[in-house]
């Protein structure tokens, strides 16, 4: 039988909240996604205190170190720590409603 892994979505949802006043736009196994896709949040199964957090490739550099400072502030009030794993692009799927990420870790 598969285990089921609970994960603490309304804290990531609250430091996203508080840190960029954006809601989540969607969630998914372990990946949060932040409205307009600027962000994705990645829960980390061994450590519920520890976050991986992938800003769009297409994002203003300006608006990611904003985004990096915010999030890293509120993050550290929750006692949560986000690591700042790299870049992610979206691409549509030609036959259907689908979507692929690319990781780009650095």
């Amino acid at each position: 039988m598969e285990q089921v892994i609970f994960r603490n979505l309304e804290k990531v949802r609250f430091i996203i909240k508080e840190a960029t006043n954006l809601e989540v736009g969607y969630a998914y196994e372990d990946l949060v996604f932040s409205e307009h896709g600027l962000f994705i949040i990645r829960f980390n199964d061994e450590d519920e205190n520890i976050l991986y957090c992938y800003f769009n490739k297409e994002m203003l550099p300006g608006k990611e170190e904003l985004f990096r400072k915010q999030l890293t502030d509120v993050s550290t009030l929750n006692k949560t720590n986000i690591i700042y794993k790299g870049k992610f692009e979206l691409e549509l799927k030609e036959a259907a409603d689908e979507i692929d990420i690319k990781f780009y870790e650095s």
